[in-house]
């Protein structure tokens, strides 16, 4: 008796035509209205968008890829990670030591070492810093090392079958440890302060308007980018299967597939699209110390991705906007109590809003389509 072959229902488009009018038009906020309103428009016109703003979005948009890449791992596979902070910090860290190189003897010893090391009289760069001077390196070591230290990582603990709280408490004792080392001075990180006073990029002044619309641009396109390629490849065979684990990973691997090559890749591109995000931040933000890597960070990266909607992809983005959009609203207005009002905003979401914004407007609109 010859098996029957099953067809499997063709993909979807990767955007709806609705969805590909709003990619155009924050394509085009991106490379040309956002310039055009902080280099043409006056600084005393109402039009006009400060640098300020500009650091502000650009910021925000890289914890978007953070919140992106937690969606990828937790909403499509059912992996909550509470600590990818770290492979954020690790990005931000590469590009640090690039752009402490590129201060020369401009810093405040007049000396090629960055200034901390001739603090601690240091005689020479450590080993690690050996790359540090080259651009094309840096790039390629911002994917390398946050990708190296989570397939390392992820292979022991998904080999062992770790899974639910048990594997976020320890990507949250990892970034913990992490932290600690990197606070050492001996460590060659720049201890508690980390690195900062900036100089130049690619030998071009930093703190410069066209620089920071440029680190900008390159920020927003970063993230449309990952966009794209998140919603072409939760839509593939490979997506379809992190799903199937993400339901019912025993059914998964009693259908012949085995599990661990599928989340230990998607658990490594996680981590590279956050140390990319992070390598992005630092020359925006204009420095990187061992903080970032606290499990604050990590818990908060989840926090945007439930809010905005996991599983979702546009949500978590949604959700990085309007969680720290907040943030820099409170923390002004009212610092001692922003930590209060981020605790309830996530116990809200999970109580009544299970599926975050995103969920909530897509059961509004199915909702009012049907009372039409």
């Amino acid at each position: 008796m010859s098996a029957r072959s099953v067809k499997l229902p063709a993909p979807g488009p990767m955007l709806t035509r609705g969805g590909w009018s709003a990619f155009m038009v924050a394509l085009l906020v991106v490379c040309a209205l956002a310039p055009a309103l902080n280099l043409l428009v006056p600084e005393g016109s109402a039009f006009h968008l400060s640098d300020y703003m500009v650091g502000l979005l650009g910021k925000i948009m890289c914890y978007a890829i953070c919140a992106l890449a937690m969606d990828l791992i937790w909403g499509y596979t059912g992996i909550l990670s509470l600590g990818h902070g770290l492979f954020f910090a690790l990005g931000g860290y590469v590009m640090g030591m690039y752009l402490m190189r590129q201060i020369g003897t401009d810093g405040h010893y007049k000396s090629e070492l960055p200034d901390f090391m001739v603090f601690l009289d240091w005689k020479e760069l450590p080993w690690h810093w050996a790359l540090s001077d080259s651009f094309m390196a840096t790039l390629l070591l911002i994917v390398l090392v946050p990708g190296l230290v989570a397939f390392v990582f992820g292979y022991f603990a998904f080999r062992s079958r770790i899974k639910g709280v048990y594997f976020s408490i320890i990507t949250q004792a990892l970034t913990f440890a992490a932290m600690l080392l990197f606070f050492r001075n001996e460590t060659g990180f720049g201890g508690n302060n980390g690195f900062t006073d900036f100089k130049r990029i690619l030998d071009i002044p930093i703190a410069t308007q066209g620089m920071r619309m440029t680190l900008f641009v390159i920020t927003g396109l970063t993230l449309l980018g990952f966009f794209l390629w998140a919603r072409w490849l939760v839509g593939s065979k490979f997506g379809r299967v992190l799903q199937a684990v993400r339901d019912a990973e025993s059914r998964v691997m009693f259908c012949g597939y085995n599990p661990l090559p599928y989340k230990l890749t998607i658990w490594t591109v996680s981590a590279v699209m956050c140390g990319v995000a992070g390598a992005l931040y630092v020359p925006q933000v204009g420095i990187i110390n061992p903080g970032e890597m606290s499990p604050a960070n990590s818990i908060e990266i989840a926090i945007w991705a439930a809010v905005g909607g996991r599983a979702t992809l546009i949500g978590p983005i949604v959700g990085a906007f309007i969680v720290n959009g907040a943030k820099s609203i409170l923390t002004v207005s009212f610092p001692e109590y922003w930590l209060y009002f981020l605790g309830g905003l996530f116990i809200a979401v999970t109580l009544f809003m299970p599926q975050g914004v995103v969920g909530l407007i897509r059961r509004w609109r199915a909702g009012t389509e049907v009372k039409a």
